[in-house]
């Protein structure tokens, strides 16, 4: 239920080349060991195994932390600002340049720059300090995320369906407080740093900027948060999708004792709370869609844009589910198996011919739909990249249950007519906040680091991390001769010294 991104990596900056401060002489050599504190993080992330990447999260986290006041104070220093009080001194001497992983870009979109022959995949060129201001907040933005989804895959999962309801809230409010976190980032990229991102800074020197200096795109970015914010208040007092995980879970066996205990939840402010977050979801969409024509942008992935549409139609199938829940209550089991039929028709969109005289689907849809689910299970138990489908699969598990029960109740006992279920969704009410946007609140230097910054640069140090951006590479791939062993240049000549 949360966008699966990927934390993107950086190549070598060195600040000392780019600016000086006659004021802080070591600034920009304290801001540089910084950064490579996080290229050193981010490259652990992006070579761990799959199992292991979450065990990063925490490192990632803390260097975003301690590079981003400094960051933030050359920012403000040449905007001509104080940083916390005092007045900074920093003169650019040529402009400053970072290559970034794109993650929101499209494949075929993304510029693959070249130097000395080399070019690393995926890789774009961000111009300017504001543009490293940017990547490094969409960074910390995108690790909440994941955070927050790391979080959640323990529910998801089969073995861990039905945990104690203390448990379950406690994981639950901490992968929203993620969500709201990553909310407040976008919407401070967006409304604080609107003109960094609109003045042509970054992209791949034709005058096409990257979707991460996009407002429009971080504006998106914070809707899909809060939608799934939303999503997860909801979740955690919504018994349903518990109980089909403990349905399908095969080592249980509580339903030899008794059935599973369904409390009253409140339908009509669930339901409410479904819809804002389906309309949050819907804006991201067409955010997502017109971000590349509104600022000549990169085009967004289409992993992204199917992601908002689904999340779209997963809150509108959730808002029709508790409409259908308050009916069956009041015992109108006929307009609740139409509000589930809804409901059914935006988690499941099928071909027509797919689907018997009752709307179930029949045939090979019914082999597909039953290989998706089943490999999306896999997914999760794995920890690999799964949730791309922002919870469809399990909101279409908790419809098909709840329709195949009240469908067999109305045929013996109660025999209700089953309206049409257009007419209902047009008399559907608007939709209700539950959370309120904060915006992210940019760090200042303490007094006492200010102060140190008054010493003169180590000339050891600068020397120790040149030597290490030399001889350091980002990604997996090592070029070798050509034709040799894949072992890397790094081991033959280790061979040639033994003697």
């Amino acid at each position: 239920m949360i966008l699966p991104l990927s934390i993107p990596t950086t190549s070598p900056l060195a600040y000392p080349a780019h600016l000086t401060s006659p004021s802080h002489p070591s600034l920009p050599l304290t801001t540089q060991t910084q950064h490579a504190v996080l290229r050193s993080a981010l490259k652990a992330y992006a070579h761990a195994p799959t199992t292991q990447k979450t065990s990063h999260f925490t490192a990632i986290v803390s260097a975003l932390n301690n590079y981003i006041p400094y960051l933030f104070a050359i920012a403000a220093s040449l905007d001509g600002k104080p940083v916390n009080g005092e007045e900074v001194d920093v003169v650019l001497k040529q402009e400053v340049e970072c290559e970034w992983k794109s993650i929101l870009a499209t494949t075929s979109a993304v510029a693959w720059p070249k130097k000395s022959g080399r070019g690393k995949k995926g890789r774009v060129t961000f111009r300017g300090v504001d543009a490293e201001v940017v990547m490094v907040m969409t960074t910390l933005a995108t690790a909440h995320r994941l955070i927050a989804r790391e979080q959640l895959r323990g529910i998801f999962t089969a073995g861990n369906a039905f945990p104690e309801p203390e448990a379950r809230t406690k994981v639950i409010a901490g992968a929203m407080r993620g969500l709201l976190d990553a909310n407040g980032i976008h919407s401070y990229l967006v409304h604080s740093c609107a003109s960094m991102m609109g003045g042509g800074t970054g992209g791949d020197g034709k005058g096409i900027q990257p979707p991460e200096l996009c407002p429009g795109v971080h504006n998106g970015l914070a809707e899909i948060a809060m939608s799934e914010a939303t999503l997860l208040a909801v979740l955690k007092d919504d018994p349903y999708p518990a109980i089909v995980m403990q349905t399908r879970d095969k080592s249980d066996k509580e339903w030899m004792v008794k059935a599973p205990d369904i409390p009253k939840v409140r339908v009509h402010l669930f339901a409410r709370l479904c819809i804002a977050a389906g309309e949050h979801a819907g804006i991201a969409e067409a955010l997502f869609l017109s971000s590349h024509v509104a600022s000549k942008a990169m085009k967004v992935d289409e992993e992204i844009v199917d992601y908002s549409r689904n999340l779209k139609r997963t809150a509108r199938a959730k808002a029709c589910r508790f409409f259908g829940i308050d009916q069956e209550l009041s015992g109108e089991t006929g307009k609740a198996i139409a509000w589930l039929r809804a409901a059914r028709k935006e988690v499941e969109p099928v071909a027509i011919g797919s689907q018997d005289g009752k709307g179930w689907v029949k045939g090979w849809g019914k082999v597909k739909k039953s290989f998706e689910e089943k490999r999306e299970d896999r997914r999760i138990e794995k920890g690999g990249e799964w949730g791309s489908n922002a919870g469809r699969i399990e909101e279409g598990r908790v419809v098909e249950m709840l329709e195949r029960k009240w469908t067999k109740m109305n045929d013996t006992m109660n025999t209700q007519l089953i309206p049409p279920f257009e007419p209902l969704l047009a008399s559907m009410p608007s939709g209700r906040e539950i959370h309120s946007s904060t915006q992210y609140k940019a760090p200042e230097l303490d007094v006492d680091m200010i102060e140190r910054m008054r010493a003169p640069p180590d000339v050891d140090e600068a020397g120790a991390l040149a030597r290490d951006d030399d001889s350091s590479e980002d990604e997996a791939d090592i070029d070798g001769l050509p034709g040799a062993f894949p072992c890397g240049v790094a081991s033959l000549s280790a061979a040639q010294e033994y003697y």
